[in-house]
């Protein structure tokens, strides 16, 4: 008889496939600044920059089918079943990035591939942070959930870390005109081998308890059945949109706002981003500890409150940044305050559904939000600035947090009404 794996052992597994998956998708952010060129030669960077991004934003509207269709799936057939098939799909996406002919060799074809792969990824993303949640979530034990389960951000978090350091790494070796010729294919190379490897440690996940207690009637007319419990939706999707949003700005748009508005060199920038991201990831698992002590709502009214209050101030303060260490503080704060929703994003949207509908309860809405509010927060930045009010876009991010901290105040804690024990 084959041994039952330990959690900690079935923690790993999700969390280093998460890990890969999201250097995937961020590798592409990291790395736009140098591979735009190549397919959107016409224009300044600005304007290239609005294209790379406008192609990141079109990635995420396969986030809310990826949802949907892989949430499906693992309420199905299992969850270890979609974490093994959305690794795939990012592995596939990310190889067709690397091998893809640029626009000098194929004209109009070089960005539509580019488009392809990005629809891909953007469904495998999608399937992958509902199911990750919802097995991280099932396999922890009641008293260090919300610790466990915020290994999903830190993983996330990584994903975007590893994709920085390979930059600072290709930076330090290559010259820029390396970078922007070949030296942009890397990563994504990179990223689909180390996609191969998950595939074959996820197959060796074992099914959570949670989900083999569903029943087969259980398992028929789940949107029916999803559509049953609109409260835990709205608020879903209300957390996603303030969150991702503020997210998105702190993280991904974070590193072009330091080079496009601060001033920055592009190193620089790297450095800086790649720093806080490493301090960001390190508190994931601090705040998702306490959220086990005092509770999930009082720290998601943490965020909504700093979201709303301290977005624009610590925008303008970033943007007028002296140098790297004023920078780096300012980041910091921004993503401490930041933490207190990302940690215990996951645990607290599976802690909301029957475990029959978890994954597609958790993956929708979220998509949902995210394609919305999320992946529209890069372009809308470039675009308020591009209009020259970018003040505007500070505002925006702001009131999204508005959104996110009703949601919150009107959630009862899931700590302690969580669904996962029913």
């Amino acid at each position: 008889m084959v041994a039952r794996p330990s959690r900690g052992r079935q923690i790993f597994g999700g969390a280093a496939g998460n890990l890969v998956e999201w250097y995937d998708w961020y590798a592409y952010s990291a790395f736009a600044l140098y591979f735009a060129p190549a397919f959107f030669p016409k224009g300044d960077i600005l304007a290239q920059a609005l294209s790379t991004a406008a192609v990141f934003a079109v990635g995420f509207l396969m986030r809310p089918i990826g949802g949907w269709l892989l949430g499906v799936y693992a309420d199905r057939k299992g969850r270890k079943a979609a974490l093994t098939l959305s690794v795939a799909m990012m592995c596939a996406g990310s190889l067709l990035i690397a091998v893809a002919p640029t626009y000098a060799q194929v004209g109009i074809f070089a960005p539509v591939l580019l488009l392809v792969a990005r629809l891909v990824q953007g469904l495998s993303v999608g399937g992958e942070y509902g199911a990750s949640a919802t097995f991280m979530s099932e396999v922890a034990d009641a008293r260090h959930r919300g610790f466990l389960a915020s290994f999903q951000y830190v993983t996330l978090v990584g994903g975007q870390l590893l994709a920085l350091g390979l930059l600072i790494v290709m930076q330090a070796q290559l010259t820029e005109a390396e970078l922007m010729a070949w030296g942009w294919r890397v990563p994504f190379l990179i990223g689909a081998l180390c996609a191969v490897l998950v595939f074959w440690l996820r197959r060796s996940l074992v099914e959570t308890d949670a989900f083999k207690a569903v029943t087969a009637a259980e398992q028929q007319g789940l949107m029916k059945r999803l559509l049953a419990h609109p409260r835990a939706l709205w608020t879903v999707l209300a957390l996603t949109a303030g969150g991702s949003t503020a997210f998105y700005t702190f993280t991904t748009y974070m590193q072009k706002y330091l080079v496009l508005s601060a001033g920055w060199t592009k190193p620089d920038a790297t450095n800086v981003s790649a720093l806080a991201l490493l301090g960001y990831a390190a508190l994931q698992p601090v705040v998702g500890a306490l959220s086990d002590r005092i509770g999930r709502r009082p720290l998601l009214i943490t965020f909504g409150i700093g979201g709303t209050l301290l977005t624009v101030p610590a925008m303008h303060a970033i943007g007028g940044a002296a140098g790297r260490l004023e920078g780096f503080v300012l980041i910091m704060a921004a993503l401490t305050v930041l933490s207190c929703y990302t940690a215990i994003s996951g645990v607290v949207k599976a802690e909301m559904f029957p475990a029959n509908i978890r994954a597609l309860g958790v993956g929708l809405p979220y998509g949902v939000g995210v394609a919305v509010f999320g992946g529209s927060a890069e372009y809308l930045a470039l675009a308020f600035k591009s209009a020259g009010y970018e003040s505007g876009f500070f505002w925006y991010v702001a009131a999204l947090c508005s959104v996110a901290l009703i949601a919150a105040v009107l959630l009862p804690d899931t700590r302690t009404n969580s669904k996962i024990e029913d």
